[in-house]
């Protein structure tokens, strides 16, 4: 089984802009990307980008998930890196024709087609370090993928780090490459070091997210997970997970968690879950926190009931085998 997100359609789609207006998209080679070695987004980190997945049905219909909120998150990506403006329908074309062009290639669940749209910015200047790149490419990346989990969904154990972030805090709701670049370091580290999954990152206390993956806690009939601000990714994934859990019923409760009090719920209700977030891994269960070097056994450490369902729910949805009641799908054939 290859590395997820390692195989790419052998086309993408890009359109550019020069400045001044945008080019028509076109299809070029997905193994060839020429820029300037002076080039805005090598040097200052003008990048972002989004993931979102396309599926094939039982009928034989390809439907991509939640396109819209993917598309206005890049949008507002762009503009928090000063990137040249696109319009949300240019990128809603640009991906549904390149998903149409290899629609037939897509395969069938649990496998699905992951979107990568990428927005950069080019503009040949390294005396712009407090400046924005006038110049840009947009374009989309086409990766047929299996499960994330490739040896099967684990318990995952997660470092609960108190004094480093995963990026700044204004810059945590841009999905940029330079943020998980900075949550590389101790990611790996805490691999190495406490055998950790990924690292819980909660500066000062407060539980925001793992470096690739937001986070949830399941307690009793209460899913908790932080409030929306500019700290952390506002997942798609989150938000879908967050809409199911309310339409069973399940009080959602969107506000700050300190780590005191997760681990405090964590020790107190032995039915207690909490979860990973996001398009690759889709809900993931959390067994194990680590924190002062100490653990904390999640519920009975292996995965949930809960968290089992809610995945097994929205994956549904996803794969055409339950009803789109939120109208989160866009049919391509």
């Amino acid at each position: 089984m290859s590395q997820f997100g390692s195989v790419f359609f052998p086309e993408m789609i890009l359109a550019r802009f020069d400045g001044e207006s945008w080019s028509d998209a076109e299809f070029v080679p997905s193994d060839k990307l020429t820029l300037h070695p002076g080039a805005h987004v090598l040097h200052y980190a003008s990048t972002c980008f989004e993931g979102l997945k396309a599926f094939r049905h039982p009928d034989g219909r390809v439907a991509i998930f939640r396109m819209d909120q993917n598309i206005a998150r890049l949008a507002q990506s762009s503009a928090l890196l000063s990137l040249p403006e696109f319009e949300p329908a240019q990128l809603a074309e640009m991906i549904t024709t390149a998903v149409a062009r290899y629609a037939d290639k897509i395969p069938t669940p649990p496998e699905s087609l992951y979107i990568r749209p990428t927005h950069i910015g080019t503009e040949p200047c390294i005396g712009k370090a407090a400046a924005p790149s006038l110049e840009s490419l947009l374009y989309v990346l086409l990766s047929p993928v299996g499960d994330y989990f490739a040896g099967g969904l684990k318990p995952l154990r997660l470092l609960v780090e108190q004094d480093q972030t995963r990026c700044s805090a204004h810059m945590g709701m841009v999905k940029s490459g330079g943020n998980y670049a900075s949550a590389m370091f101790p990611t790996m580290a805490a691999k190495k070091n406490y055998k950790a999954d990924q690292v819980l990152f909660a500066p000062g206390g407060d539980v925001q997210e793992t470096g690739a993956a937001n986070f949830l806690l399941f307690d009793g009939n209460e899913l908790i997970t932080k409030a929306l601000d500019s700290s952390f990714l506002h997942g798609v994934t989150r938000s879908s997970i967050l809409t199911l859990a309310r339409d069973r019923g399940i009080k959602v409760t969107e506000r700050n968690l300190t780590v005191t009090e997760l681990l405090e719920r964590v020790q107190a209700n032995p039915n207690c879950e909490a979860a990973l977030s996001g398009t690759a891994a889709v809900l993931a269960h959390v067994g194990t926190l680590i924190s002062d070097g100490k653990e904390y056994t999640v519920g009975t450490g292996e995965a949930g009931p809960l968290v089992k369902s809610l995945r097994e729910e929205l994956n549904a949805i996803q794969w055409g085998q339950a009803e789109d009641r939120h109208g989160w799908l866009t049919f391509i054939s």
